[in-house]
Order: C-alpha cells, then structure tokens, then sequence
C-alpha cells in the first residue's frame, strides 16, 4: 500500500509497491535477486529526441515507437532474441529523411548497453563465435566482443534502396553507430535474395550473440571480468 511505501521512506529504506502490470511478482523477484543491470538514457538533439530504458536480466514485451516501421520490427527482434527489456521512443526529422533517427537510435542504445553493463563482471563478453542464423534463403552470422574497443566489419550487399520506410544503407549505419557507443568489437556477415530476409537475420544474429555476451555466469559473479588485462573499459 502507499501509507507503507511512506513508512518506508520515513525509515530509509527502499520500498516496492506491487502492482499487476507494472511491478508485478516476477519482475519484484527480479529486482530483489538481480544484478540490477538496468539504464535509462535521454538524447536531444536539433535533429531527434530519443529516450532508451532497458533492463538486461528482465525481458518484456518492447515497446519501440521510432516512426519508422521496418526498424521498430527490427529493434524487437533485437530485445527478444537478446531477452533484455527495452523501451525505446524517438522524434526525428523524418521529413528529411531516416538517417538522423536511425543514427542516434543506435548512439544512445549503445550507450544505455555499455552503461547498464557497469564493470561488465562475470559476463559471457564475446557473443558465440560465429554465431549463424538461418532466415529462409538468408543467412546472417554475428560474431561480438565487448572489449571496450570499438570496430565494425560489415559484409553485406542489399538489392534494394528501401525495405520499408527505411533505407537499407543505414543497416550498416546502425551497426557502426551501436559499436562506437557501445564499445564493441562486432563483425557481421549476410547474404540472401530478400532483403527483408537479410536485414532481419542480421538484427535477430546480433540479438542472440548479444545474449551469450551479456549473460553472467552466477558462479563467476564475483571473479574479475573476462581479460587478461584485468578490465574491459
């Protein structure tokens, strides 16, 4: 009830109100047992306004509204294939076209990722190597690394200018922009006859590479993380 959420502020101490919908049991069990890998990110610029909230060890249903279709299809595929939680709201000057939007939707959800990962300790940090994924005739395989290191390798063709409102040459964009703000290392490799196909197995392969990448070993929670180094920045 609220009167205990008031007595628990009286006490200092921090309160969880149950709710059905937006606190329910299990994600209680979550916040109370998990690392609490979670972020919430604002962007604004004169071009776009983007807001990113997600949570890495709590997946629900995304709720994506960048005004560009294709790419709120692509971005779920992203939060299901991944598990993770992710909200991600954009206004962009899509009068002028989809590149300011794409861009810093992918900035600022790479940012979210790298700050909800914290020291990254005990995580997987490399996504299975070469991870493939089949989509029909399309094949897409995804290989990631969150080394603290920023890089992209992109090896794919597209035979259309637009799948949707989206133009394919900012799939490729998106990419450099996430791996520059999240600091990764991400080689990506597709082929197919239909683009649609193509793209989304390139976003549903980042999606479970990610997964493996972020996913913490319970046995390892308090080792060092996964370097020689001693620290992935």
């Amino acid at each position: 009830r609220q009167s205990d959420q008031y007595l628990a502020e009286n006490m200092g101490l921090p309160g969880i109100l149950y709710h059905p919908t937006q606190k329910d049991w299990p994600s209680i069990v979550a916040q109370l047992t998990g690392g609490n890998r979670q972020a919430q990110l604002e962007r604004t610029t004169a071009e776009t306004r983007v807001r990113v909230a997600l949570d890495l060890d709590q997946y629900r249903p995304s709720a994506i509204a960048t005004g560009i279709g294709f790419f709120d299809h692509m971005l779920d595929q992203i939060a299901v294939h991944a598990g993770i939680g992710l909200t991600l709201e954009l206004a962009g000057d899509l009068d002028i076209d989809d590149h300011h939007s794409v861009e810093d939707a992918a900035l600022t959800l790479g940012q979210a990722l790298y700050q909800a990962l914290g020291s990254k300790q005990g995580i997987g940090r490399y996504g299975q190597v070469g991870f493939a994924l089949p989509m029909d005739e399309s094949r897409a395989q995804v290989l990631l690394d969150l080394s603290g290191r920023a890089h992209l390798r992109f090896d794919a063709l597209f035979q259309r200018a637009q799948v949707g409102n989206m133009a394919t040459e900012m799939v490729e964009h998106f990419f450099k922009s996430l791996s520059d703000s999240l600091k990764c290392s991400l080689h990506i490799k597709a082929e197919g006859d239909n683009d649609h196909h193509c793209i989304e197995a390139i976003f549903k392969a980042f999606g479970r590479a990610l997964k493996q990448a972020i996913s913490v070993n319970s046995s390892a929670v308090n080792a060092s993380v996964t370097s020689s180094k001693g620290v992935l920045i």
